[in-house]
């Protein structure tokens, strides 16, 4: 490839950017001396260009004529003194932190480490780029038509988490070429599912470009999960239907653009609090070779990393490069993308400014003042393996978070645990205790029973114990302490009154989830009765152990999930944008009240009577305090929930002096079986069931 012409081009922005003559270079490194750009051909000859010009730490260069397609790396002059907390040498090509588009994956030899295999004290010189991903220049261009997003309250929202190649991987409906693709995801068949099921949001496990473990490669396994980003910037190419060399990014697009089209949000998990490149024995990839003491959290022996996240490092969120590298990120999925909100793993990470997690950390005080970023959905995960790493309730306003205290409070009540009910009352309404006191409302609660992490639905109540040997650690992996119950036999049995009571916990714990004030999450294939025969942590399972299973599918529970999402989106009462007060509220009576089951308010002594697993809960259609867009009263009909976690059957009263219809009960298999109920009658709640009764306005 003959030597291209240079010019001086512009520092910002950085990344490759593609004006339709030519392609403008810009990389950021305080210590470099000196930045190469590496341009390669079709058979990965390599043209080497010294960037001309550093503007404020930022290497850049325009290239006329150089344009989509181009893919390119970087090799970067200076210090490799690991004691230092430096680790730059032009023996490494490295992948632009901003590339949107990158093509290859890892191939595992020492040339990508910067020390020998031999002594992790010496300098490995040899030349990485026949082992490291490309980054690709992307032609920006692409037609969105009449794209609207859909801008779903909160308070209406539905979440499914779901897997980008999980989701259609084994759909048969989507042509095999597409499935586990973003193009399959976006086919009409899976959009038809998700329109049916209900659900406003999809929340996508990791997007970003990220790496698959040597660790796991050798053992026959892979990174599914995808928690191991090393461009923040690009489209994962695996999830390509169309290629790697930029359509990637287009077929992304095009998957926002029809979910948008049939009224569907796209959220992206986010792994902003660590990168790939692991802890000093990883391998040099980008952020390492580039400026490794501005990217990372280093020890006081600055050859080691501060490691909050459990993956060997963690970003150094208090270096400004840093903090911008993550806003122009979700900048650009915000708006060049049209993703509508970000789920930020471990996101205590973030607001760590010196030791102790900071609520007003400068990340936050980013997000709020940003007016792209305060438009999209926020969601944290409000958890982090640090001292100090629990925040369930302490984010700012703004942000929702992952409930654990939800997840907790709902699996130990209907696995039977004594004096659950307060804080399953609690969980129910929306968490005030947690929200209240700092301007936040029942939305802020995302509300889940299981995630990608942990059981599945199925799994939760067939499986005592984690069975996780076949990611070959001896069953060591994963939480031991799952708050799960097998209902009397450990995995698979033939048991019919075992599997009948399996199949009835998981209406109760889908039915609490959908009825709950907040906002709900449901896990894809939790629907379907998907099974991963005991694997609390499939993160390396990219197989049918992780794949939904359409043709296994539990039809009776995916119907009994239909029924009970569109109660809750037909009927405001479960969808509050206030929390209930126990109050009258415009001149009717209270807007909730809480009956033990012979229909009499709940006294002190029920609530902490440590056996007592029951109770009913008034919820009030006439008494909904918040108002409709245009400021109407919003009405809605009465309802009354009956719940019995007991292992008994339980005869409860009906205090309503209205007619009850019975909108649902998890005791049948479809949860459907209607009947009228007459005023201060008496009804039978099977063991372990619940009943939601609808008195007419």
């Amino acid at each position: 490839m003959p030597t291209p012409e240079v010019w001086p081009g512009r520092p910002y922005p950085l990344g490759a950017t593609y004006d339709g003559a030519g392609t403008n270079f810009a990389v950021f490194s305080e210590v470099a001396t000196q930045v190469e750009l590496c341009l390669f051909d079709e058979q990965d000859r390599e043209t080497r260009v010294p960037l001309p010009e550093s503007t404020a730490f930022c290497w850049h260069g325009y290239l006329p004529r150089v344009g989509p397609g181009q893919r390119y790396g970087y090799r970067v002059h200076g210090p490799w003194k690991p004691a230092e907390g430096h680790r730059s040498h032009p023996s490494k090509l490295l992948i632009d932190p901003y590339a949107r588009a990158i093509d290859g994956h890892v191939k595992w030899d020492e040339a990508v480490f910067d020390h020998k295999f031999s002594d992790e004290n010496a300098l490995n010189d040899a030349d990485s780029a026949p082992f490291v991903p490309k980054s690709i220049v992307i032609n920006p261009y692409f037609d969105w038509a009449n794209d609207r997003r859909p801008h779903t309250a909160w308070h209406d929202t539905v979440i499914y988490e779901a897997h980008v190649r999980g989701m259609t991987r084994l759909m048969e409906e989507v042509p095999e070429r597409l499935r586990g693709s973003y193009a399959g995801l976006a086919h009409p068949a899976a959009i038809r599912y998700l329109k049916k099921l209900g659900i406003t949001a999809i929340e996508l496990m990791p997007v970003h470009q990220f790496i698959n473990d040597d660790h796991l490669q050798k053992k026959g396994l892979s990174n599914y999960w995808g928690y191991n980003t090393i461009g923040f910037f690009a489209p994962h190419c695996a999830y390509s239907s169309s290629g790697c060399t930029g359509q990637q990014v287009q077929e992304f697009k095009m998957m926002v653009r029809e979910m948008h089209a049939a009224g569907i949000e796209v959220i992206l998990d986010v792994v902003y609090n660590h990168s790939a490149e692991g802890n000093h024995l990883g391998p040099t990839l980008s952020f390492k070779g580039l400026d490794n003491a501005s990217y990372y959290r280093l020890q006081p022996d600055a050859r080691y990393y501060t490691d909050y996240t459990g993956t060997g490092n963690s970003f150094n969120v208090r270096n400004a490069h840093v903090l911008q590298l993550i806003m122009d990120s979700l900048r650009y999925w915000a708006t060049e993308m049209r993703v509508d909100g970000f789920r930020f793993d471990l996101a205590p990470v973030l607001a760590r400014e010196l030791h102790q997690v900071d609520r007003l950390a400068a990340f936050f005080d980013l997000i709020h003042q940003d007016p792209v970023c305060r438009d999209c959905k926020l969601i944290a995960e409000p958890w982090d393996v640090g001292p100090g790493g629990y925040q369930v309730g302490n984010f700012p306003p703004l942000w929702t978070e992952w409930n654990g205290q939800y997840r907790d409070a709902v699996r130990d009540y209907w696995r039977g645990t004594d004096t659950m009910m307060p804080q399953f009352a609690s969980r129910l309404t929306g968490s005030s205790d947690l929200y209240q006191s700092n301007g936040r409302r029942p939305y802020a609660s995302i509300n889940l029973v299981t995630a990608h992490d942990g059981f599945t639905l199925r799994d939760l109540v067939s499986y005592n114990d984690k069975h996780n040997e076949a990611n070959g650690e001896e069953n060591r992996d994963g939480e031991s302490h799952n708050r799960s119950w097998n209902c009397g036999a450990e995995g698979p049995t033939d048991d019919a009154k075992v599997n009948e009571l399996r199949a009835r916990q998981q209406r109760n714990l889908l039915a609490t989830l959908m009825l709950s004030q907040g906002v709900p999450m449901l896990v894809a294939g939790d629907e379907l009765g998907r099974t991963q025969q005991g694997n609390n942590n499939a993160y390396c399972q990219d197989n049918e152990l992780s794949w939904l299973d359409w043709a296994k599918a539990d039809q009776g529970l995916l119907v009994f999930t239909q029924h009970v999402i569109h109660l809750r989106r037909n009927h405001p009462t479960f969808r509050r944008r206030r929390f209930l007060e126990g109050k009258p509220i415009w001149g009717a009576e209270s807007d909730i009240k809480w009956l033990n089951p012979a229909g009499a308010e709940m006294s002190e002594r029920d609530w902490h009577s440590g056996f007592a697993k029951s109770f009913q809960v008034f919820l009030n259609g006439k008494a909904i305090k918040s108002t409709g867009g245009h400021g109407e009263r919003i009405f809605d009909d009465d309802f009354t929930l009956m719940f019995n976690a007991h292992h008994e059957p339980l005869e409860f009263v009906v205090s309503h002096d209205k007619a009850g219809h019975v909108e649902l009960d998890t005791a049948f298999p479809k949860g459907v079986q209607r009947s009228e109920v007459a005023p201060r009658s008496r009804i039978k709640l099977e063991a372990r069931s619940m009943v939601v009764l609808r008195h007419d306005r």
